[in-house]
């Protein structure tokens, strides 16, 4: 299993290898999506790298996302509250599980559901690019919360 670092690591290594231009700005972004893939919105990416970096702007944050979503390096996840978070982790193939109450979500490996594929009939002449299956329900925290209530 990949650790936070190797996230962080990986995410860089490929830039660079991509010939990518590492400013001080770019770096932070990067730096900031590393992490036990806490599915960050850009609001929260723009906080931290704020706290690392005081005079990183929004318009650099939401661009080098942008750029970063248009290269395939990072993945943009929709909860059902529809803020888009971003998810770096695109290099193990992976599912979600979302809390429907605090919208957190969390990286799944489900057995199973690997092949889970449309038959020439279902897909509609559509050419497909991806799955991405989001389990529903309650976390823990969440869980005991409402039981108090």
């Amino acid at each position: 299993m990949e650790t936070a670092v190797d996230t962080k690591n990986n995410l860089i290594d490929r830039l660079r290898e991509r010939g990518w231009r590492l400013s001080a700005q770019r770096r932070v972004v990067a730096e900031v999506l590393k992490g036990d893939h806490v599915h960050l919105t850009a609001e929260e990416i723009l906080e931290r790298a704020q706290d690392r970096l005081p005079e990183i702007s929004q318009a650099t944050v939401y661009n080098t996302l942008r750029d970063l979503v248009a290269m395939g390096e990072v993945r943009v996840v929709a909860a059902d509250d529809g803020v888009k978070r971003y998810d770096p982790n695109v290099e193990v193939s992976h599912h979600h599980l979302l809390c429907l109450r605090c919208q957190t979500l969390k990286d799944v490996h489900p057995l199973g559901v690997e092949g889970v594929t449309l038959s020439d009939s279902e897909r509609f002449g559509y050419e497909l690019q991806g799955l991405d299956i989001v389990f529903k329900g309650l976390c823990p925290s969440c869980k005991m919360e409402l039981a108090t209530q």
